[in-house]
Order: structure tokens, then C-alpha cells, then sequence
């Protein structure tokens, strides 16, 4: 079948690759892409808000599947527009891509169903967060309850750190309408790791977890971005622990949204909280995660074009454990100087054919111009590489990074060193 891939980054790059592999697969388009997936498919340039233009499209050009990468669209409802021509799509419908666009409904769900996460208050003015603050326990999290590009989370150590916190969200609108209101929860301690399960509504399946590196700078410093490298399988998550967070978070959250009569078909993101107690949600995301999704389907032993479709059209049959390659794999996040705050892009980038000899290249924040692959963004590309070791796949990431070039490249040096640790304990 023909497929499109709507989105622009590194996830919907490594969602192109993967569905290449696919003996359904045929032709692949993508709104709007970047210059990697300008290589591995079709770039169109149409407006991804725009329902009615990308229905025509699909339409024309005999799409038999359309695949959703961010999140703005599912939350707007394109799972619904397209529905309602009839049309198979891989995503949630706007009810049910709420347990991302507010924060503030899934902390509902959870404490609803007994779901475990960390305890909250929510407010919907600055002045009755403040006075919460003044007599809670610190550290704290303060987060926008809206859409805020996996930036919204603010751990906040001091009184004085949490109250600039509401301000700047708050009053100062740094997230825009996503700070209209803001979640307080206690501050969870632990490893994080992130799980990925696809529905079609009545029945899921389990990919691989995955461990995510959210903060800017080496251990875990600094303000968080969209994620600056990811590995899986994550170590931290043994297969007891996995039957246990299948069956006290997976499965009852789906379970809950079916009696909410909002049946969440796609892929549900669990950002989760490995503590002392267990595993506590600390996030839903209605779309794969990005960099985790880099990771997660290069160990996919099967078929993505094959579940992806049946996760759109009612098609499994059970619960369970998609099938895993005995293999590590690391993405590494080469970033712009400056990000997650400002910075320079245009810059042209060099070295990309001498990695590739190390690693999977996948476009992120990149462009074409001039004949040239230029940065257009905070993230600009992913170094994937597969291993039979984590300390190798570490090593052959790095080594691809060392032959890139552009100007302010930034990256961790430390992306793996936890899985490392605890596979050595």
C-alpha cells in the first residue's frame, strides 16, 4: 500500500526507515519531511493543519494508510477528520489524545482508576499555586497541564524555584495557553524510563522500553529539552517488571479510557518513574516518543507497516509482547548550540556520508539548500547504532558524531553510561 507520514523530525524519519522494510509497503510520503526524508521518501509540501487538503491528497494518490508523528495534529482531531472520510489512520481521536493535550486529565484518570503516579494538586490561578508552594515539601514539579513540546515539566528544588515557576508559566506565558493551568506533584525519585504499547482499541501490544535523556546537559543537568538521546532495550526495566507495569498501568489505562468512552487506538507513550514502590506514570504521550522511537523499531523483530494497520482497522486479536532482536541500539542527539533556548540554524552540515559507516543517520532538524544539508532546527540529526553490546553501540555512536560537522554542534557525552551501569550491577 501507499503510506504518508505526516511531522518533520527525527521520529517520523525513523518511522519512514522502518516502514521501508515492509514487503506492504510502496510508495512513502511525507508532510512535510526533512532532507533525510526527502532520501527514504516522498516530500510534500502541504499545510499538516490543513485536514481537507491532506484528505484530498490521500485521496489522490491512493494512500491505504496515513501515520501520525506529532502531536498537535491528533490533539486538533486529524484522526477524526480522517475517520469520518473513511479513511485508515494510525493515532488516537481528539478524546482520547487529551491524555496528552491536558496533564490535568490524565492525573484525573490515574487517581479515577488507581492508577499509580505520583501525588498532585492542580490550579488554575497563579495566586492558590503559590499558596501551596509556601507549605509543600521541596523539591517539587511544577508542569504546564497543556502541550508544551516535552518542556512543560519544571523540577523546582527551593520555595524560591517553584514560585518563579508558576510566574513564568503562568504569568509570563512561557508555554502560551499551555500554562492556563499547571499540575503540582510530588517529586518522584528513581531511574525514568519510557514503555510504548499500540491499540487498536481493544486489545495492545508491548514494544520494547526504552530509557530517555530529557535534560541538556551531562548528568541529567540543565533544562530539559525534547530529548537529547535515548537506548533500548532500558536494562531497568526487567521482564517482572514489565508484567507488573502491564498489569497495574498498561492495561488499566486503556481499560479506564474505554469507560470513559473515549477507546484509545495508536501508540500510548508511558513516561514512567521506576521507584522504590514501583512503577509510577509520570506522563502520557499519544504518539511514539522522540528520540525513544529511534531506538524502540530497529529492535522491532516484524512487520511496523503490518501493525500499524492493524492497530487502525481493529485488527489483533490479543494482549502481548511484540517480538524483540537480541541486540542493543543507542540514538545519540546532535543538537544546535544554544538549544533548548535560542539558536542559529542554516549552518551547513558536513561528515554525513564518513558516519554513516557507524551508525543510522536520521534527519531531524535539517534541510536542503542549495544542494547542501543544512541545520533548520534545535535537534538536528540522530545517531542510531546497533550492537550486540550497550557499551559498543555507545561507542560506534560516538565515533559517527566525531566524523560530523556543523557549526555549534552540541551533544551529551554520557548517553547510554546509565544502562551501562546497571547491566554491569
Amino acid at each position: 500500500m501507499n503510506i504518508l507520514v505526516i511531522g518533520s523530525g527525527g521520529r517520523e524519519h525513523a518511522i519512514i526507515k522502518k516502514l521501508k522494510e515492509s514487503s506492504d509497503s510502496e510508495k512513502i510520503f511525507c508532510v512535510p519531511g526533512n532532507a533525510g526524508t526527502a532520501i527514504d521518501a516522498k516530500n510534500v509540501d502541504l499545510d499538516i493543519k490543513e485536514h481537507d487538503g491532506l484528505i484530498k491528497f490521500v485521496k489522490e494518490n491512493c494512500i491505504g494508510l496515513t501515520v501520525v508523528g506529532p502531536e498537535n495534529p491528533l490533539t486538533e482531531g486529524i484522526v477524526n477528520s480522517f475517520r469520518a472520510r473513511g479513511l485508515a489512520i494510525f493515532g488516537p481521536d481528539k478524546d482520547a489524545a487529551e491524555l496528552e493535550a491536558s496533564k490535568a486529565f490524565s492525573k484525573e484518570l490515574m487517581r479515577k482508576y488507581h492508577i499509580p503516579t505520583a501525588d498532585y494538586r492542580i490550579f488554575k490561578n497563579a495566586e492558590g499555586a503559590e499558596k501551596y508552594l509556601r507549605s509543600s515539601k521541596h523539591p517539587i514539579v511544577v508542569k504546564a497541564s497543556g502541550l508544551a513540546a516535552g518542556k512543560g515539566a519544571l523540577v523546582c528544588m527551593t520555595l524560591e524555584e517553584s514560585l518563579a515557576a508558576v510566574k513564568s508559566i503562568m504569568s509570563d506565558r512561557c508555554f502560551g495557553s499551555a500554562g492556563d493551568e499547571v499540575v503540582i506533584e510530588e517529586f518522584l525519585t528513581g531511574e525514568e524510563a519510557s514503555v510504548f504499547a499500540v491499540s487498536d482499541g481493544k486489545y495492545y501490544k508491548i514494544l520494547a522500553p526504552a530509557q530517555d535523556h530529557k535534560a541538556v546537559f551531562d548528568g541529567d543537568r540543565g533544562p530539559n529539552t525534547g530529548g537529547m538521546g535515548s537506548y533500548a532495550p532500558a536494562p531497568v526495566i526487567t521482564p517482572g517488571l514489565m508484567k507488573e507495569i502491564e498489569d497495574t498501568i498498561i492495561a488499566p489505562t486503556f481499560e479506564a479510557m474505554r469507560k470513559e468512552g473515549r477507546p484509545y487506538t495508536g501508540v500510548l507513550f508511558s513516561g514512567l518513574m521506576i521507584t522504590p514502590d514501583g512503577a509510577k506514570v509520570i506522563e502520557y504521550n499519544c504518539r511514539f516518543g522522540d528520540p525513544e522511537t529511534q531506538v524502540v523499531l530497529p529492535l522491532f523483530d516484524g512487520d511496523l507497516t503490518d501493525l500499524l494497520f492493524k492497530a487502525s482497522t481493529g485488527g489483533f486479536d490479543s494482549n502481548g509482547l511484540l517480538p524483540v532482536k537480541n541486540e542493543f541500539c543507542l540514538c545519540l542527539v546532535l543538537a544546535s548550540g544554544g538549544y533548548p533556548g535560542k539558536y542559529t540554524t542554516g549552518y551547513e552540515i558536513k561528515g554525513l556520508k564518513e558516519a554513516s559507516a557507524y551508525a543510522d543517520i536520521i534527519h531531524a532538524g535539517t534541510k536542503s539548500a542549495d544542494g547542501k544539508t543544512v541545520t533548520s532546527g534545535g535537534r538536528v540529526l540522530n545517531l542510531v547504532s546497533k550492537a550486540q553490546g550497550l557499551i559498543e553501540a555507545k561507542e560506534r555512536a560516538y565515533r559517527a558524531a566525531s566524523e560530523i560537522e556543523f557549526s555549534g554542534k552540541y551533544c551529551r557525552t554520557d548517553i547510554g553510561d546509565k544502562g551501562i551501569r546497571t547491566l554491569k550491577n
